[in-house]
C-alpha cells in the first residue's frame, strides 16, 4: 500500500524517497532502533557505575619576578622558568621519588600485591600532570606565569597529600637550583679572574725583567755607538816615551831617536786602525825589536830613586790606562750587539704587552660579571631572585573528577539510537521495500492500481509534523 500524501511528493527528487519514507522506515524497524539504544544504553550505565572513581588534587605555583630591576642585578635564575620546571619535573617523577611516595602513603595496595612496581610507577606517572600555564598580556609573546599540577587518586585524602609532597618538592628544588647556579657563576667567575691575574702578573714581570736585562740595548737603540780609543793609546805612548827618555838620560845615551819615531809611528796608526791591522802588527814589531836592542845595550848608569819611583807611576798609569781602553771597547762591542739585538727586544715586549692589554680586557669583563653574579647570589640566598610561590594550595577534593557518569550515560543513550538508526536503514537499503509508484516505474513495469492507505486518527497525528516540514521545504 502506498501514503498518498508521500506519493505526491516522490517526484522531488530520485534520491528523496529515503529522506521522505524515513518514519516509516524507523516505524517499520523499530526493533533495530530499540534493541540498540537499549544494548548501548546499558553498556553506558554499567560502564559508568563500575569503573574506578577518581579524585584530583590541584595545586598552582606562581612564577614570581625578581625583585630588583634586570638592569641592575642580573637575575640567577636567567629567566629559564620552563627549563627548571622540566628538569624539576624530571627529579620528582624519578622512580626513586615516586618509590617512596607510594610506600609513605600507602598507595595502590592492590596492584602492589599483583604487579611488578615498574607498572605502578608508570601508572602513578600517568595520573600525575604538570603543566606550564603562559599569560596572553602584551605582544612578545606568550611568558610563563604560573605552573599546575594534578594528581588523581581514588582516595580524596590521600591525592590531597601526595599532592602537598609533590608542591614541597618543587619549591625546594626551584630554591636549591637557583641557589646552586648562582653559586656556580661566582666560583666560577672567581676562578677565571684569580687566573687572569696571575697571567697578567707573570707577563708583566717578564717585561720588567726583559727592560731591565737589555736596559743598555734599549737606551742606544737609537743611534750608532762610538769609542775613542785614540786618546788612551796616545796617553799611553807619551808614558813610554817618558820613561824610555827616563832610562836614556840616565844610561848618558840621549834620546833614541830611531825607537821614539818608531813608537810616534805606532802610536798614530793605533789612532787610525784596530791593532789587528797589517801596519799596526809591523809598527809593533818594529818597535818591540828596537826596545829588545835598547834592552840588550851596555849600562852607563843607573838610575836614582825618584827616577825609579818617575817610572813605577808611569807604569802604573800605563797599565790604568790600558784597562780603561779594554773596558770602553768592551762597552762599544756590547752596545753595538744590543743594538742589533734591540729590535727583537722591543718586538717581544711589545708582544708581551699586546697579550696583557688583552688579558687586562677579559679580567675587567669578568670583574664585571662577577659583580653582577655576586649580587645575583645574594638575592637567590635571600630568596629574592625569580621564584616558583604557591598561590593555590592542594585542596582536598570532594567530587569525583573521573568518571563522569551522566556523560558517560547519555553518550551511550545517544550512540545507541544513532547505532539504531543506522541499522534501520542499512536494513532498508539491503530489502530495497517498495514503498512507492515511482519505484515500480523505476524497474519498467507498469503501474495497475494504488491502494492507499486510510487516514485514521492516530496516523494523521504522526504525519502531521513531517507534512508540515515536507510542504514547507517544497514552497
Amino acid at each position: 500500500m502506498i501514503e498518498p500524501a508521500i506519493e505526491r511528493n516522490e517526484s522531488a527528487g530520485g534520491g528523496a524517497w529515503l529522506i521522505n519514507h524515513l518514519p516509516t522506515i524507523i516505524w517499520h524497524r523499530r526493533l533495530y532502533v530499540i534493541v540498540s539504544f537499549v544494548v548501548l544504553f546499558l553498556v553506558g550505565l554499567i560502564t559508568a557505575y563500575t569503573l574506578p572513581t577518581l579524585y584530583r588534587s590541584s595545586a598552582t605555583m606562581l612564577v614570581e619576578s625578581p625583585d630588583m630591576s634586570k638592569d641592575i642585578v642580573e637575575d640567577p635564575g636567567g629567566g629559564q622558568i620552563e627549563k627548571r620546571i622540566a628538569n624539576i619535573r624530571e627529579q620528582v617523577l624519578s622512580r626513586g621519588g615516586l618509590i617512596s611516595l607510594i610506600e609513605q602513603n600507602d598507595l595502590y595496595p592492590s596492584e602492589r600485591r599483583s604487579k611488578p612496581m615498574s607498572l605502578i610507577v608508570d601508572k602513578m606517572r600517568e595520573s600525575t600532570t604538570v603543566g606550564a600555564v603562559a599569560g596572553d598580556v602584551g605582544s612578545k609573546g606568550h611568558d610563563v606565569i604560573a605552573v599546575k599540577m594534578d594528581f588523581d587518586y581514588p582516595d580524596p585524602a590521600k591525592a590531597q597529600a601526595v599532592m602537598q609532597a609533590y608542591v614541597t618538592q618543587f619549591l625546594r628544588m626551584d630554591s636549591e637550583e637557583v641557589e646552586d647556579q648562582a653559586n656556580l657563576s661566582v666560583r666560577f667567575l672567581t676562578d677565571q679572574a684569580t687566573k687572569l691575574q696571575t697571567q697578567i702578573q707573570n707577563i708583566e714581570n717578564q717585561i720588567t725583567q726583559l727592560k731591565s736585562s737589555n736596559g743598555a740595548a734599549l737606551a742606544n737603540a737609537g743611534g750608532p755607538t762610538y769609542v775613542d780609543t785614540g786618546s788612551y793609546t796616545a796617553q799611553i805612548t807619551a808614558l813610554q816615551n817618558e820613561n824610555r827618555q827616563i832610562v836614556a838620560a840616565s844610561q848618558g845615551q840621549g834620546e833614541n831617536s830611531d825607537l821614539s819615531k818608531a813608537e810616534a809611528t805606532l802610536a798614530g796608526l793605533q789612532a787610525m786602525y784596530s791593532d789587528s791591522h797589517p801596519d799596526v802588527i809591523a809598527a809593533k814589531e818594529r818597535v818591540a825589536i828596537l826596545r829588545r836592542a835598547a834592552q840588550n845595550a851596555p849600562s852607563t848608569g843607573a838610575l836614582s830613586s825618584i827616577q825609579q819611583e818617575q817610572i813605577r807611576a808611569n807604569n802604573a798609569a800605563i797599565a790604568q790606562l790600558i784597562e780603561s781602553r779594554n773596558n770602553a771597547v768592551a762597552r762599544a762591542n756590547s752596545a753595538m750587539a744590543g743594538q742589533a739585538a734591540a729590535p727583537a727586544i722591543m718586538e717581544q715586549a711589545m708582544q708581551l704587552e699586546q697579550q696583557a692589554n688583552a688579558l687586562r680586557e677579559q679580567y675587567r669583563t669578568v670583574s664585571t660579571n662577577l659583580l653582577k653574579a655576586q649580587s645575583g647570589a645574594r638575592l637567590a640566598n635571600e630568596q629574592r631572585a625569580e621564584r616558583l610561590s604557591l598561590v593555590e594550595p592542594p585542596n582536598l577534593p570532594d567530587a569525583p573528577h573521573w568518571p563522569n557518569r551522566p556523560l558517560m550515560i547519555a553518550g551511550g543513550a545517544v550512540a545507541g539510537l544513532g547505532l539504531g538508526i543506522v541499522l534501520a536503514l542499512l536494513v532498508e537499503l539491503l530489502n530495497r521495500p517498495m514503498r512507492s509508484p515511482n519505484q515500480v516505474n523505476a524497474m519498467g513495469l507498469p503501474v495497475l492500481g494504488v491502494v492507499p492507505i486510510l487516514q485514521t486518527s492516530s496516523r494523521k497525528k504522526r504525519f502531521r509534523i513531517f507534512k508540515k516540514k515536507r510542504a514547507s521545504r517544497f514552497a
